[in-house]
């Protein structure tokens, strides 16, 4: 257990260690996430039948919640330093351009996304919001590269921050799908005024955006990419918090003190966590609802789950097994 600190405890000097400018990015999303917030109790206004406040409101939750995991994770990198510091920056740089944008024209009563309008605003916005997209795939790209190289923490905190980060990536690479194999013809729907508004592009596939389930507003008529998004965008998350559950009950089981044990089942959360990713995407570019899955869905989410339990059960059998060969020797 030479290094389950490492992962558990975080004090209040070590978050002052943490990358700055990406925790600037996070203080400015949680006051988006105050004042999205706030313009959902207070404004009437919507577009698609969903309050204009509540695309500001997701993404700065979710900003949030990543870009303290960056925060957090780039100063535990010892290659490269200046250079993942420059990646964190220009990763923050990005994020508050790009949500900033959303959260303009949300309060302009219009759409961020797929909207091609002519007025000069938009237009200009609308180049800054692609090569912010762009950028925030590029950096995380190449943080996923470099973390293969090194190791931060355990066995188990270090896969599962690869693995995480690599999921993230390839969520936001379901991104370009939603210009280019969810794009339909232009469509013309209203502003919270009621002007139209041209789109070209949408998240869904073989069923227009909107009127989809509370608070996501994931399609529940066709398949929505935005869903596979959000399973890999938040996976270092979940595989993060593993790696804290893990840590947390090897002080009272004596089979999970192994780091190598904590490995393998950090290892069997990340097959299954990536499965899950896999289904839904693959669920989505066939068109169908996250909430109507098919027989093919169902035996491909059994296959997953058997396997998944399969293979738990047998590296916790194994542990057992050697703490008990241990013990009585």
């Amino acid at each position: 257990m030479s290094r389950l600190g490492d992962a558990s405890s975080i004090s209040f000097a070590e978050v002052r260690l943490w990358h700055r400018p990406l925790m600037v990015m996070v203080a400015g999303m949680c006051v988006l996430v105050v004042v999205a917030g706030f313009g959902l109790l207070v404004d009437g206004r919507e577009l698609m039948r969903q309050s204009i406040w509540a695309k500001p409101l997701k993404f700065g939750v979710s900003f949030v919640i990543y870009g303290a995991t960056l925060a957090w994770l780039l100063p535990k990198l010892r290659r490269a330093r200046r250079t993942m510091w420059t990646l964190g920056t220009a990763f923050a740089v990005a994020g508050l351009v790009d949500v900033g944008f959303i959260a303009v024209q949300a309060a302009r009563g219009t759409y961020s996304h797929f909207n091609t309008n002519t007025d000069p605003f938009n237009q200009i916005g609308q180049q800054v919001f692609s090569s912010g997209v762009i950028g925030l795939f590029g950096v995380s790209l190449i943080i996923t590269i470099m973390l293969l190289f090194q190791r931060v923490g355990d066995a188990a905190l270090t896969w599962a921050l690869r693995a995480g980060i690599g999921l993230a990536v390839l969520g936001m690479a379901l991104a370009s799908f939603w210009v280019g194999w969810a794009a339909t013809e232009p469509r013309t729907v209203e502003d919270a005024y009621g002007n139209p508004v041209s789109l070209v592009g949408q998240h869904g596939v073989g069923a227009p955006d909107g009127g989809g389930m509370p608070i996501t507003n994931w399609s529940t008529v066709g398949g929505d990419l935005r869903v596979p998004h959000f399973i890999g965008l938040h996976s270092i998350q979940v595989f993060v918090l593993a790696v804290l559950a893990l840590t947390a009950l090897a002080a009272r089981i004596g089979w999970l003190r192994g780091e190598r044990v904590r490995a393998q089942l950090i290892g069997v959360v990340i097959l299954g966590y990536t499965a899950l990713f896999a289904i839904t995407a693959w669920q989505a570019l066939r068109g169908q609802s996250l909430v109507h899955p098919d027989a093919a869905t169902w035996t491909a989410l059994a296959v997953s789950v058997v396997v998944t339990a399969l293979w738990a059960a047998q590296a916790v059998s194994v542990a057992r097994r050697s703490e008990g060969r241990s013990a009585g020797g």
